[in-house]
């Protein structure tokens, strides 16, 4: 089976001809799915989204972003302050899965009201 990053990276032409697979290349990780959720309402610095994410590594954050930049989901803007200040902003792409993150938090209560 072929790493996830390895995957995100490839041409269109290369990705899954399944739909559902292509999608769960790109947001497959818990972590990605946590990002996104964050950076919905707007740009966040790392320290704010490590904050907000909870238990992640600073290593684990960083390989995330680094792979969702890669894909085209979002995009990370390094300003040239002392100490650097770096902030991150989904693209259009990464604005395009709030329909499916909306249909996974709407699953999710349901899911919690039938099951308390």
């Amino acid at each position: 089976m072929e790493d996830i990053s390895t995957i995100a990276s490839k041409p269109a032409k290369e990705l899954p001809a399944c739909p559902v697979e292509t999608t769960l290349t790109l947001i497959s990780d818990k972590w990605k799915v946590l990002i996104l959720r964050d950076l919905m309402p707007g740009t966040k610095r790392f320290g704010e989204l490590k904050k907000s994410i909870g238990h992640v590594t600073q290593k684990v954050l960083t390989t995330q972003l680094r792979q969702m930049e890669e894909s085209g989901l979002l995009t990370r803007t390094v300003y040239a302050e002392v100490p650097p200040r770096v902030e991150y902003t989904l693209t259009d792409l990464g604005y395009s899965l709030k329909p499916v993150l909306d249909a996974m938090w709407n699953w999710g209560e349901n899911y919690k009201a039938k099951n308390q």
